[in-house]
């Protein structure tokens, strides 16, 4: 639920993909070097609403992938 409008944004991914084991691996190591990317960023001056942008993000474009 997106916490101005009460609206609630659902977004579905196909993870059938994910029982190879190959797929699994590449995106688990996608996954991790955004999140690393991430923690660079937290490091900085940032708010918890920006934080949590990017880790929205982190998540969502890496399951697009």
């Amino acid at each position: 639920m997106h916490w101005t409008t009460g609206e609630t944004a659902l977004q579905r991914f196909v993870t059938a993909f994910l029982r190879d084991t190959n797929k699994l691996n590449r995106f688990k190591i996608t996954l991790e070097n955004r999140f690393q990317a991430l923690q660079d960023l937290l490091k900085e001056e940032t708010t918890m609403e920006d934080n949590w942008k990017g880790i929205k993000e982190a998540l969502t474009s890496t399951c697009r992938e």
